[in-house]
């Protein structure tokens, strides 16, 4: 049998990359894709060996991962066919490991074999890269492996040890328990936090037929003070004392590292951490944008060169000014480019709308770095008081040359009247106003990002996963409030007359910013009291720094990883010390006025819970509750938990005699009746009434009738999201388009189910696939 020879194989990540990349290059190459990493440590070694051998020079034993068992055979074969092979994963310490992997897997020789990396996929940069081949770069792929080996000794010795020991817990990550520890701390700042008041005084003054707004530069802290301050205006004279007129400049802020478009896409888009690295991945493997696991803000000569020219040509020479950026981030490989276009002067990219939106940001903040500065005029005016020694001030800002504003920001004139010094002016309202001091703000994705950053947590390619995997493993969850309204007292003075009237404001409000759950503040309690290291930021830090130093080849990975693991081991065998019931998870709330029973708060299999009763009692009766919505562990008030034991509540019955209970489940409010759950959204079980709760069961049997178009015992006929299938409870099958469903026979649904394709098995795994 003949074999097709190929002349230089190229090996990516990704099959779009892949794509990409051929569509630039002749017949002389054929481009592959590993599919992310084909390799990753062993969940456990043959004959009792560990996967990480830890008293040797912690040796690892890798293993092919199942679903890439048909990949790496392509790969091979195609290996041999090759009379070069190019190894073209990403330019980050992950990318490198995968190419190293490829030559462990494929027979390469990692000292010999073609190793390339590009910025951006566009056909000058991979001509560049083919033409400057290098080989892989072993301090990365060490760095690499340290930070796999350390979060998998973390993972494997920590986790156990709180699924003992830890009330709900699940378990622990090396980087991802600083950021839930981080999102307690300022939870606990919000609930111990004192709400103070002060009074701050505006003025509406007029001059020449305009009014403008005014400050006053002293604030009150309490009404008394503020009143008598009011009282004592009548009969003043107001006169301009002092006029400063200034020319200030705003500065366009440096382009896009991934953390701060994380932040930046989160703030004015609302995207995800983690959808923002999706859609910019897709961006990228398209070819529109430059690769986005970055902490540069470098920008290459041609970028400079490209956007001189467009800047000039698009909106002139007076628009553009050269600049260039350093970067301050530790660890911050200059080499790297920052996140921009490939090309500036594309508007519009194919796709959906979240990623033109996330490309035009991208675009925009890129063009402004090397456009001009905006320049504002500002003025300052000082009223003074006759015969008080408190001063009003008036400032104004006028936008004179929008600069680099012209694509990337706003700004708003504040345009105050032509005034001279020593002019009168007359004030027609002041107005003394409460106003309340705010406790710190909870943590958003792109806030925690840059909180993150400061610390020097975690690195470009690690922050979408460290806030994936906190919400995904329940210790934090995104919390919208819609706030509570409050009373605001205001003076206000209208020429002689002094009044006193009452404002609301609302104080609260909050939308999608990560709170911890009671799973999250526990396990960081935990760790804080019997791991600290793990919790510490600076300790933290100071791994991340040392990846750093291992892929510099600046200090030994072996080294590393054993001053790390040997005290961390020593904790984990203490461990068995720890007494479950010393760890906290279970508040008393108070007593029930009517039993005298105790009730608690408390971790249970599924969370938080209420418990009445002492389980440590002999003969106790104890029962359980859920927590009320938006309550937990530290919050939760008696009169919440008393209210909660009310429920199940038998509502009434249903027409037909059956038994109608309302409760609160994991998904909210419901009504049982017999086996059918039916939810009642967004009503109160506890004051839900029979009528409305039949009328919603009735709704339910309608909606179910319709759903179930025949059935044959275990083999049903249902109507689904897609449209009709057929199933058997654990296989389902399409019914064919030009099949009417009511028409099935019990043979013809059976034959569909024999002929249906079995559903594969789910796998969990890690996987980088840009």
């Amino acid at each position: 049998m003949k074999t097709t020879k190929i002349k230089n194989l190229i090996i990516v990540e990704s099959p779009a990359k892949a794509k990409k990349i051929e569509s630039f290059l002749g017949s002389d190459y054929t481009v592959m894709a590993s599919i992310g990493h084909i390799r990753s440590i062993a969940k456990k070694a043959a004959g009792g060996v560990k996967p990480i051998d830890t008293e040797h020079d912690f040796a690892t034993i890798y293993e092919i991962d199942p679903e890439k068992r048909k990949v790496v055979k392509e790969l091979k074969d195609a290996v041999k066919q090759a009379e070069t092979v190019w190894l073209a994963s990403d330019e980050d310490r992950e990318g490198e490991a995968i190419a190293w992997h490829l030559c462990q897997v494929l027979g390469l020789d990692p000292a010999k074999t073609n190793r390339i990396t590009y910025h951006e996929i566009t056909k000058e940069a991979i001509t560049e890269a083919l033409a400057h081949p290098h080989t892989v770069d072993m301090n990365l792929v060490y760095a690499q492996q340290a930070r796999q080996i350390l979060d998998r000794l973390v993972g494997f010795e920590l986790s156990p040890v709180v699924w003992r020991k830890v009330p709900g817990g699940k378990s622990a990550g090396r980087v991802q328990s600083p950021a839930v520890r981080l999102l307690v701390e300022r939870e606990r700042e919000i609930e111990h936090y004192q709400t103070t008041s002060i009074y701050k005084t505006t003025g509406v003054f007029n001059a020449d037929s305009q009014s403008f707004k005014a400050t006053l530069d002293t604030d009150f802290t309490d009404k008394d003070q503020a009143k008598q301050f009011l009282a004592g205006l009548p009969g003043s004279t107001y006169t301009v004392a002092d006029i400063v007129k200034t020319t200030g400049t705003r500065r366009p802020l440096p382009p896009f590292t991934t953390s701060t478009l994380q932040q930046d896409a989160n703030n004015r888009l609302g995207y995800s951490a983690k959808a923002t690295m999706s859609i910019a991945q897709g961006l990228y493997q398209s070819g529109y944008i430059t690769y986005m696991r970055t902490d540069s803000v470098n920008l290459s000569n041609q970028a400079l060169a490209q956007m001189t020219d467009y800047i000039s040509k698009t909106y002139g020479d007076r628009y553009h000014q050269f600049r260039t950026f350093t970067t301050k981030t530790a660890g911050a490989q200059e080499a790297h480019e920052a996140i921009r276009p490939t090309d500036i002067a594309r508007e519009s990219v194919p796709g959906d709308s979240r990623a033109q939106k996330l490309y035009d940001l991208i675009r925009r903040r890129t063009l402004a770095t090397q456009m001009t500065d905006a320049k504002i005029d500002r003025t300052t005016i000082t009223i003074d008081i006759s015969r008080h020694q408190p001063k009003f001030t008036a400032k104004g800002e006028v936008l004179v040359f929008d600069g680099f504003l012209k694509v990337y920001g706003s700004s708003k004139d504040e345009i105050l009247p032509d005034l001279a010094t020593g002019q009168a002016v007359t004030a027609s309202e002041i107005i003394a106003r409460q106003t309340f001091s705010r406790p710190p703000a909870r943590y958003s994705e792109g806030s925690l990002v840059k909180k993150l950053e400061e610390l020097e947590i975690g690195r470009p390619s690690t922050y979408a996963t460290i806030l994936s995997n906190i919400q995904l493993r329940g210790y934090a969850k995104k919390g919208d409030s819609d706030g509570v309204e409050r009373p605001v007292n205001e003076l206000v003075l209208q020429g002689d007359r002094l009044s006193e009237r009452t404002a609301h404001e609302k104080t609260g409000s909050t939308k999608g910013k990560l709170v911890p759950t009671d799973s999250g503040i526990i396990l960081s309690d935990f760790l804080v009291d019997y791991f600290n290291d793990i919790v510490d930021y600076d300790f933290t830090a100071g791994i991340e720094n040392e990846l750093d130093q291992i892929a510099d080849h600046q200090l030994d990975k072996v080294k590393m990883l054993r001053r790390f693991y040997d005290p961390f081991h020593d904790k984990i065998k203490d461990s068995d010390k720890i007494e479950r019931s010393s760890v906290a998870g279970q508040r008393l709330v108070g007593t029930d006025p009517k039993d005298g029973q105790p009730i608690y708060a408390r971790m249970g299999a599924y969370g938080a819970m209420l418990q009445k009763g002492d389980s440590s009692q002999e003969d106790a009766k104890v029962t359980f509750a859920n927590m009320p919505e938006g309550a937990s562990i530290a919050t939760v008030t008696l009169e919440q938990a008393i209210k909660m034991f009310q429920l199940p509540r038998q509502v009434g019955t249903t027409a037909d005699g059956q038994e109608i209970v309302a409760n609160i489940g994991r998904f909210g409010p419901y009504i049982k009746v017999g086996k059918l759950f039916v939810s009642i959204k967004p009503e109160s079980p506890f004051e839900i009434s029979e009528a409305k709760a039949r009328e919603l069961y009735q709704a339910k049997l309608e909606a179910e009738a319709a759903k179930h178009i025949a059935s044959w015992g275990e083999v049903e006929v249902l109507n689904g999201r897609y449209g009709p299938y057929v199933t058997d409870g654990t296989k389902n099958a399409k019914i064919p388009k030009d099949t009417d469903p009511k028409s099935l026979t019990e043979e013809q649904a059976r034959q569909l189910l024999a002929d249906a394709p079995a559903r594969p098995a789910r796998r969990r795994g890690r996987r980088k696939t840009s």
